[in-house]
């Protein structure tokens, strides 16, 4: 069955309602691991009971650069086999799995005063060497160009806000960007609940071992234990609270959220360089929502895990005087509209930066039996799934088909010549936007919200603020297809305008009316 075609019994269930009790894997958490996890076993014939706590997408994963990264820091830190599966896992996205949710990204270093020849050819030469990786991986030069150096001229007609004073040109490069982390989280879970997998939100588990979960259903206090030959624990930052097995130290990435005319005209992310730091930069984003991220930070965390981890004022304002210093605006706390944090699951591997530790993931198979997924990053999730449930597979002796999911669209996939004269065929802002965020499946969406409300295309194409371009339509389908519960699961992770409070604000009485609808007609 595929996404197109799904039915309700094939669609994220909020709570445990029609919850399978026997399965052949549990898998616990919907990060992008997780759903990736799912989505995996699933595809190979195994029948599979996904779950979260709270939401698709809840945790680290919402909280990314949005980035397709091609493991680029990883080779300069002497990560080559990090390195190269993040640009194989790249290509992947980017040309096979999720064209539609995946975009080129021209990358931009200034090259001014401050950097000495040495240092400019040395960074040209980690261009060149990213550019090698993208060969090796087998990515077409049509999705991601070699990287050039361009004169200062070009380099500011890229990126206008640029201090002039010095400026001898830039080093252009290429890599990927992400409409969306959640969005590409929750497709991932739609695609597995479409093959088949019963994938429900906002059910805890109380309680696991190799072959049982105990389970609670948050909205309604109803618990369930489910059998299961394998079980799956992809928690990310929360793994170790499942699991003795596991030590993790968590660090924290904090970005802030700017409007696109606090720098106007930024068509490239800017790498601004960090003082005192060979390797490192803050990187300004431009996002298609009228947006800029500028991001991020690398602190350790202590203590009990939040279930939303909070920026610091320091982190804040050491983000702001980086950027201030590339670019000839200066920064100000009144420019930032918005900031989020998210926490990396990283391994415990002693004293040190928890920006130096490996992101390479590792997969445990713990004395309860459960199998453990840890580290890694957002590119990388489709191997890291792939290589937990191959320990899943192992452990438990499970019959299962080969891994597939290097070759499986997402739902709504296709190519971006064709998904972009869909777009121009029909010709409005708010049926371009649903291209843009759900791919071919733009035309399911829509018609999707109209037979639950009875509302006309156009009322529900609309953008539900003269500032906020979320249009209804999505609203809708995020209730009756994706799952959500409440109007933070539509503005927080189905959409992502609560990065901005003012357009939260401003967005909830059409997220109220999508609940309102959509319950009506059921």
């Amino acid at each position: 069955m595929n996404a197109q075609n799904a039915s309700p019994a094939h669609r994220i269930t909020p709570g445990l309602p029609g919850v399978p009790t026997d399965v052949d894997v549990v898998v616990i958490g919907l990060g992008v691991t997780g759903a990736g996890v799912a989505l995996d076993a699933v595809s190979r014939g195994l029948s599979v009971l996904a779950v979260d706590a709270h939401d698709l997408a809840f945790g680290t994963s919402r909280f990314s650069s949005k980035l397709v990264h091609g493991g680029l820091r990883y080779l300069a830190n002497g990560q080559v086999g990090v390195a190269h599966e993040s640009a194989v896992e790249r290509g992947i996205l980017m040309e096979t799995t999720a064209p539609h949710l995946t975009r080129p990204m021209r990358t931009l270093l200034p090259v001014d005063a401050r950097m000495s020849g040495t240092q400019a050819r040395v960074a040209r030469a980690g261009l060149i060497a990213g550019d090698l990786l993208r060969r090796a991986a087998r990515t077409s030069r049509v999705t991601l160009p070699p990287p050039r150096r361009i004169d200062a001229a070009a380099t500011l007609s890229l990126a206008p806000g640029l201090r002039r004073g010095g400026l001898r040109g830039g080093l252009l490069g290429w890599d990927g960007q992400l409409e969306d982390d959640a969005r590409l989280v929750t497709t991932i879970a739609r695609t597995a609940a479409a093959r088949g997998a019963a994938v429900h939100t906002h059910a805890r588990v109380l309680a696991a071992s190799g072959t049982q979960v105990t389970l609670r259903d948050e909205l309604t206090g109803t618990t369930v234990d489910v059998r299961a030959r394998a079980v799956v624990n992809a928690a990310g930052v929360w793994a170790g609270d499942l699991v003795d097995d596991v030590r993790l130290r968590p660090s924290r990435g904090t970005h802030l959220v700017l409007r696109a005319d606090t720098l106007p005209g930024l068509q490239a992310a800017v790498f601004a360089p960090i003082p005192g730091e060979r390797n490192r930069f803050v990187l300004v984003l431009p996002q298609p929502d009228g947006t800029i991220y500028v991001g991020l930070t690398d602190e350790p965390v202590d203590g009990p895990i939040p279930d939303v981890a909070q920026p610091s004022e320091v982190e804040i304002g050491f983000l702001l005087d980086v950027v201030s210093a590339s670019f000839a605006h200066p920064l100000r706390r009144s420019d930032v509209v918005g900031s989020y944090a998210g926490l990396r699951p990283l391994l415990d591997a002693g004293p040190g930066s928890t920006a130096d530790l490996s992101r390479k993931h590792a997969t445990i198979v713990g004395r309860s039996g459960v199998v453990t997924i840890v580290g890694g990053k957002l590119t990388t999730y489709r191997r890291m799934a792939e290589d937990a449930v191959d320990a899943a597979v192992a452990h438990a002796g499970l019959d299962a088909g080969p891994c597939v999911t290097a070759t499986l669209p997402l739902a709504g996939a296709a190519p971006r010549d064709q998904l972009a004269r869909l777009a121009a065929d029909d010709g409005r802002p708010g049926f371009a936007r649903l291209v843009r965020r759900f791919g071919a499946d733009a035309a399911l969406v829509l018609d999707s919200a109209v037979d639950a409300t009875g509302l006309a295309s156009d009322e529900l194409l609309a953008p539900v603020a003269d500032t906020v371009a979320v249009t209804l339509a999505e609203l809708v389908f995020g209730v009756t297809h994706e799952g959500a519960h409440d109007v933070d699961d539509l503005l927080d992770r189905r959409t992502r305008v609560g990065l901005v409070p003012a357009d939260r604000a401003l967005a909830l009485p059409a997220a109220e009316k999508a609940l309102a609808l959509t319950h009506a007609a059921s």
